[in-house]
């Protein structure tokens, strides 16, 4: 027993040792006795917290307004650490953060246009990514593929209007369903943008070209992911996206 007790005595005493060493570490960077993840300081007394509540909901009704509603949803929230994320839907559930979004060169893979929002739906992304890739690159892209939360009447509309031959997914089809044969004859008179483009993904040409966003842009989020990048490592939407854009780069 002699020699396990010392051994295990010289083990206590070297970490001991070493935790005296981390608190003098922590004591410097975070100062005495904080341990570096306190609430800020204008959290810390009950005044400051109702304050900073009773601002949260000033931009909370300041939104309503701006989105022309009498009041806030009830189920709206403000983070207090970073007023400009958003609870969103994420692949393991809900999380809060930001909305990224990036266009990628069908030939290469190369991001062409990226941006960060901290509006959740990608229904009114389309427009201002193809704007990025205008800014980047000087050219209107002549062709878009987007998958289903891109298909709105509104994107429709003005892929049309900037002369874009547009693939949007109209739904969100279950791994069990069978697609239907490719449509023949004129299209109807009477079909609305979502019927057309319906039928258009339907086509053989369609689904050659629509397959084609497999292979362009699902490939950088997986890229983007295997270098490392699992959340934001700063707050604001400024800031976010600035670290977007290194990812991207």
């Amino acid at each position: 027993m002699g020699p396990e007790v010392e051994r295990i005595e010289k083990e206590i005493a070297e970490w001991l040792s070493r935790g005296d060493d981390v608190d003098r570490e922590e004591d410097e960077e975070y100062g005495v006795d904080q341990r570096g993840d306190e609430l800020p300081e204008e959290l810390q007394t009950a005044e400051k917290r109702r304050a900073a509540i009773k601002e949260a909901m000033r931009e909370l009704e300041k939104e309503a307004k701006a989105a022309r509603k009498e009041a806030p949803d009830p189920k709206a929230q403000k983070n207090f650490t970073d007023p400009g994320s958003r609870i969103m839907k994420g692949g393991d559930g809900f999380i809060q953060g930001y909305n990224t979004q990036a266009a990628g060169d069908a030939r290469s893979q190369v991001i062409v246009g990226q941006l960060v929002t901290s509006c959740a739906s990608d229904a009114q992304q389309l427009a201002p990514v193809v704007q990025a890739v205008k800014d980047v690159t000087g050219r209107t892209p002549t062709r878009v593929l987007a998958d289903a939360g891109y298909c709105s009447e509104d994107n429709m509309k003005n892929m049309e209007e900037q002369n874009i031959d547009a693939y949007l997914a109209p739904g969100r089809m279950p791994r069990t369903y069978r697609r239907p044969a490719s449509p023949r004859g004129r299209i109807p008179a009477g079909a609305t943008r979502r019927e057309r483009m319906k039928r258009k993904l339907l086509t053989r040409k369609g689904k050659g070209i629509y397959h084609l966003r497999q292979e362009t842009v699902e490939p950088v989020f997986g890229q983007i992911n295997n270098k490392g990048l699992r959340r934001f490592l700063l707050r604001g939407l400024t800031r976010v996206q600035g670290e977007w854009a290194l990812h991207a780069i």
